[in-house]
């Protein structure tokens, strides 16, 4: 395959940026796939389940109808703006400094309390399996941060190939363990379809959130692709008809296989392969989860690390960390201080080892990076384009995730007034030029 000339685009200061990357469409869409299809499939069939009973399929159903506007909007974001600063370049080129820095600040320090409960929750499915107490639970979970730190050290590119390798056996193994796991269902499971109305949909949407979150992380190595405007989209197309059907039927599959017990379950995954195979799944689902858990990490701290270095490049971080900005390189710098983020954040969530109040400040920092990105798709793509239309339809939804998170919002409300003193003070001790 013959690589495609290399393209430049301009920041707003008007400095070019030449587009080096070496992503096709397939280390993309495992890229992607790897950071929506997480370890959301590792707890929340049961949380959800939980919520909102069987109406915890109308859930699921209703946020992969969401993620259509949504991905297409940074799908087409990323192929027109194709930068390390991914939402942040976008809110910068729309609204200006101010908006970049708060949803840099938000992603950034924000979105990085997911790492401690993607592996805790990898953790507990781990001792499930093979036997242990609370240290060695967080012991693995320790373990689990820190080996996809040294995979991404090397690289987008490299993570990208050791990630098309995994998301194939996670597809693969899914499919065996739901094609295994199916027949034993039953349909009086599914009723009453509503047992805590239609609130506890919201709230099974709110805790889903988690899982269908990830568009706006990969628009950060929208410029690693070897050809953004052509392999973007179809990533992203690829990748939203996977996470879509695998969330849908494994959500529907635990509930009618496991009933009220899907309710009550630590390890829904583990549960489905034991009424499946009555027992000894536990390596298969261990497997699943060591699968999950790397790949979800592999594409997380791509896109922080090259965030990092784009704050770095951009003044939002001290000039140190901008080293690794230019497309095809490796931000290390960047890395590390990601790496730091996750560490801090790992100490209250492993102290705590309570998931879902974490979960639920996620994913309203979540909702708070869509809402700012696709807002600033109103004002970039062309008017009354596909993509703006879709970027019309993401702000409607947008305003419906935010209204779900409800007092939640106070986190990333607490971390954007944290963004604009940083900003004021950095204006303030710029040096004025005669």
């Amino acid at each position: 395959m013959t690589k495609s000339a290399p393209s430049t685009t301009r920041l707003p200061e008007g400095r070019p940026v030449e587009h080096r990357g070496h992503l096709g469409v397939a280390g993309g869409t495992a890229l992607y796939v790897a950071a929506v299809l997480g370890t959301g499939i590792l707890v929340l069939p049961s949380l959800a389940a939980a919520a909102a009973g069987p109406g915890a399929i109308l859930a699921v159903a209703a946020l992969a109808l969401i993620s259509i506007p949504l991905a297409s909007t940074f799908a087409a974001l990323a192929r027109r703006h194709p930068d390390a600063g991914g939402v942040a370049t976008f809110a910068r080129r729309a609204y200006g400094p101010t908006s970049a820095r708060i949803v840099s600040y938000w992603f950034f320090f924000g979105t990085p309390i997911g790492a401690p409960i993607a592996a805790l929750m990898t953790a507990r499915y781990v001792v499930a399996v093979i036997g242990g107490d609370a240290v060695q639970t967080i012991l693995i979970a320790i373990a689990l941060m820190v080996i996809p730190v040294a995979v991404t050290a090397f690289g987008v590119r490299f993570a990208a190939s050791v990630q098309l390798v995994l998301s194939g056996a996670l597809v693969a193994v899914l499919v065996f363990v739901l094609a295994a796991a199916a027949p034993h269902g039953r349909v009086e499971n599914l009723q009453p379809l509503l047992p805590h109305g239609w609130s506890g949909v919201g709230l099974a949407m709110s805790l889903y959130i988690w899982a269908f979150a990830g568009w706006e992380a990969v628009a950060g190595i929208g410029g690693e692709f070897r050809n953004p405007r052509r392999d973007i989209p179809r990533a992203t197309a690829l990748a939203l008809v996977i996470v879509s059907v695998a969330y849908l039927t494994i959500q529907t599959v635990a509930v009618a296989v496991l009933g009220d017990a899907a309710t009550t379950s630590a390890v829904p995954l583990l549960d489905l392969v034991d009424a499946a195979t009555g027992s000894g799944g536990g390596v298969v689902v261990a497997v699943i989860a060591a699968i999950v858990v790397t790949g979800v990490f592999n594409a997380y701290l791509a896109a922080f690390s090259k965030l990092g270095a784009a704050m770095g490049r951009d003044g939002d971080l001290p000039r140190w960390f901008g080293r690794g900005a230019e497309n095809g390189a490796v931000a290390r710098r960047g890395l590390l201080l990601s790496a730091v983020v996750m560490a801090l954040y790992s100490v209250v969530v492993l102290a705590s080892g309570d998931l879902q109040p974490f979960i639920l400040v996620h994913t309203s920092i979540a909702a708070a990076v869509y809402g700012l990105g696709v807002a600033s798709a109103i004002v970039l793509l062309p008017t009354r384009s596909v993509g703006w239309w879709m970027a019309v339809l993401s702000c409607v939804f947008a305003a419906g995730l935010l209204a779900l998170a409800g007092w939640h919002l106070v986190f990333p409300a607490a971390i954007a007034a944290i963004a604009v003193v940083v900003g004021a003070f950095a204006r303030r001790r710029r040096p004025v030029r005669a």
